[in-house]
């Protein structure tokens, strides 16, 4: 059938066409696609408006820190006061925090972030190994007592000859296990790496955890 002049054919240009269906139009697929950008938009603006933490605060195996330097004559870190050394920590690279001084910057992995406590020992010139020795040679003489600032009883050591040798095994046993120390409270001078004992206590400040079994 021709068509008539001045109408145009169905299907011909210019034509408006219109969406059969929600399910044909575009708009469905590009709404979750624009929520999600909003969502993560949203995300990051929230992550950099968070001020960041101090280095001491970091995670392990964000930062680094050095070995204390042992000093040879006490075989204690160096710069220890009131039982506390302290060792210098390095962020890992592109690590962002606020070192010691309180100034925010970006670590290299090359600058110090902040200086970590260390635990030490109050030492005063008393042996571990000079002890033992004299515990165990001249134990029966109380060289040990004398030694370690016990002069009674070394002198009553001396004069019973070790307490029959009976005291001499006993304070030999009490100053291998470093249950007898030096009279002022101190501790023995022990290898920083050296086979030392730890006491551990339970107090009402302390917390015991319960062990779980599968």
């Amino acid at each position: 059938m021709a068509a008539r002049p001045g109408r145009r054919p169905a299907g011909a240009a210019g034509t408006v066409l219109r969406w059969r269906g929600a399910a044909d139009a575009p708009f469905p697929f590009l709404l979750p696609f624009l929520l999600f950008l909003l969502w993560f938009a949203a995300v990051r603006a929230a992550a950099s408006s968070e001020p960041p933490p101090k280095c001491d605060e970091l995670r392990l195996g964000q930062y680094m820190c050095d070995e204390p330097k042992i000093d040879n004559s006490t075989q204690e870190p160096m710069n220890c006061t009131n039982h506390t050394a302290y060792v210098q920590c390095l962020p890992a690279p592109n690590i962002t925090c606020k070192d010691h001084l309180g100034v925010e910057k970006v670590f290299t992995g090359r600058e110090v972030g902040f200086y970590k406590p260390i635990a030490c020992r109050n030492v005063n010139g008393y042996s571990y190994k000079v002890a033992v020795a004299l515990s165990l040679f001249l134990g029966w003489l109380g060289a040990d007592r004398f030694y370690l600032g016990y002069p009674a009883l070394g002198l009553l050591k001396f004069c019973t000859v070790g307490f029959c040798g009976i005291g001499s095994l006993i304070d030999f046993i009490l100053i291998s296990m470093q249950i007898v120390g030096p009279s002022d409270g101190s501790s023995y001078i022990i290898d920083y790496y050296g086979a030392r004992l730890t006491r551990l206590t339970i107090t009402n400040a302390t917390f015991r955890k319960m062990q779980s079994y599968p």
